[in-house]
């Protein structure tokens, strides 16, 4: 154990990696982060990276803090990772990748693939489940991989998610949180641990237990950092590797989303809602809750898939202007895209967009597309970037209303982080679209701050999560509901929003017959 205090919180994003130190009142003290090209593309819809270019990125990350400030060093007491999820690395017996990572924006599938037969495919035939099992079977990386580069699967010693590739360059072994597992791997969600030998996930897989790594929950030691390690990134050998868990979980925890009344909105690249709760609650049927940042709780989530990537989508597509601007006077263009905000009224004068630009696998079903209604000769490019927002808070607000539903529990005030959280317009309008007190929380690196919170726990710097919480977090900027804009907003949601996609439906399944987008699987 060392003398210092502080937490040194590494967080591995789609598109950056960023090392951060905390404090123990959850003040960021220090930060550096590393872009990188989210991903390659070989093929259209693969998305890959070389492992290697992560664990690069880590270790230039955290030299660029000891260049900055040489005594941050002596201050850490333990280290933390969180990272992006359901990215998965295949490692040889030398503990080398065999091939780039598959990442979680991957579209491929695996194609033509057996009945699921035994007793698990009868049951799943008779509960009407068999849609959904050979959509996850399609899905999963590793059954691609055994279809499509056997070799490599062959030759597989383990198969790791991102997390888990970065814990054994820290520390040496194959080893990994229990709250970083989310991906299609065998893993027990209820329970909380690998799935049972009988379990129906192995019958879906071609893995095997020998292939994965040895799982520990949040806020316990995986390890300590090794001499080749420390060599690499400047980090103290022997520091401690607290678990904390993935990125998602660890926004919940960041964002002093602790209590099960607080809805936690994640505005990133995936929009997503989540809440904490002890009892296993499966927001969708056969849809997992996921382990949460605090050993024995779950994140029940409801999902956008594409989220505020569509404003990525806007910026290229129609914000050219913005771009230019923005680098005249050495800004972002998001932070431009306010004044675009300001100049449409709440509700877009009419103007409602469906935000499926990708589909899912329940609701929205496979066939679901994205769609705007309501055009007029007075929309703009800037009504239309209102429209975005408001589509991405009123599909995440029927994930409230979900979620609601699920885990009986209502949700009484609301947490935002992620990039669309620095945007004063999206939180007003989401504190109108939920009629719910909408807050920031103080520090915009929430990801980041929920592993230290994870770390600072295991390390024995608090007594309990509820305590660290406390300590670590605290809201910054609260946005209360207009009424006027909630009322318009109220009849917008129920007697619109709500009834676009069942009666959409029909046409787009229409178009996916006639166009095979998105392709059936099979």
């Amino acid at each position: 154990m060392t003398s210092g205090d502080r937490i040194l919180a590494i967080d591995n994003g789609t598109q950056s990696l960023k090392a951060m130190v905390f404090d123990l009142d959850g003040r960021m003290l220090a930060k550096s982060q590393v872009a990188f090209q989210p991903y390659v593309a070989p093929q259209p819809g693969w998305a890959e990276q070389a492992p290697t270019l992560f664990w690069q990125s880590l270790c230039e990350a955290c030299q660029r803090l000891w260049q900055a400030d040489a005594t941050l060093k002596a201050s850490l007491a333990g280290v933390a990772l969180t990272t992006q999820r359901a990215t998965v690395v295949n490692m040889g017996a030398d503990g080398r990748p065999l091939r780039p990572a598959i990442l979680w924006l991957d579209q491929r599938k695996a194609r033509g693939l057996p009945p699921l037969g035994g007793l698990w495919g009868w049951i799943f035939r008779l509960g009407g489940l068999s849609g959904t099992i050979n959509y996850i079977r399609a899905e999963a990386e590793a059954n691609w991989l055994a279809q499509h580069d056997s070799d490599v699967w062959r030759r597989t010693h383990k198969f790791l998610l991102l997390s888990g590739y970065l814990t054994f360059q820290l520390v040496g072994e194959y080893v990994d949180s229990v709250g970083c597992q989310v991906g299609y791997v065998p893993f027990d969600y209820h329970r909380l641990r690998w799935a049972s030998r009988w379990n129906w996930h192995w019958r879906c897989l071609p893995a095997t237990p020998d292939l994965l790594p040895e799982l520990r929950p949040p806020g316990s030691v995986l390890g300590r950092i090794t001499a080749a390690a420390a060599e690499q990134t400047g980090i103290p050998a022997g520091l401690p590797l607290v678990a904390a868990a993935a990125d998602k979980a660890c926004e919940v925890i960041g964002s002093g989303a602790l209590a099960n009344h607080i809805g936690c909105l994640s505005y990133g690249t995936t929009a997503t809602i989540n809440v904490t709760h002890r009892r296993y609650v499966e927001p969708i049927k056969m849809l997992p809750a996921y382990p949460a940042a605090v050993p024995g709780h779950y994140n029940v989530e409801v999902e956008v898939y594409r989220g505020y990537w569509m404003v990525e989508w806007f910026k290229q597509q129609f914000g050219h202007l913005e771009q230019q601007e923005a680098a005249r006077r050495g800004v972002t263009p998001e932070a431009l895209f306010e004044g675009l905000l300001e100049q449409v009224p709440p509700g877009a004068m009419g103007l409602m967009l469906q935000p499926y630009w990708s589909p899912g696998l329940k609701f929205p079903g496979p066939e679901a597309k994205g769609a705007v209604i309501g055009f007029g000769d007075v929309h703009t490019r800037a009504h239309l970037y209102r429209a975005i927002l408001e589509g991405l808070a009123y599909a995440l607000r029927e994930g409230r209303e979900r979620l609601e539903q699920r885990t009986r529990t209502p949700i009484a005030t609301l947490r935002v982080s992620g990039g669309g959280s620095q945007s004063d317009q999206a939180l007003q309008l989401t504190a109108d679209i939920f009629g719910l007190p909408t807050a920031r929380p103080h520090l915009y690196e929430t990801a980041g701050l929920g592993a230290a919170i994870d770390a600072a726990v295991g390390l024995g710097f608090y007594a309990d999560f509820t305590s660290a919480v406390q300590a670590m977090t605290h809201t910054g900027r609260l946005f209360e509901p207009n009424p006027v804009n909630q009322r318009q907003y109220e009849r917008l949601y129920r007697e619109v929003y709500k009834q676009m996609y069942k009666r959409l439906q029909p046409l787009y399944e229409k178009i996916r017959d006639i166009t095979g987008y998105p392709p059936h699987g099979d």
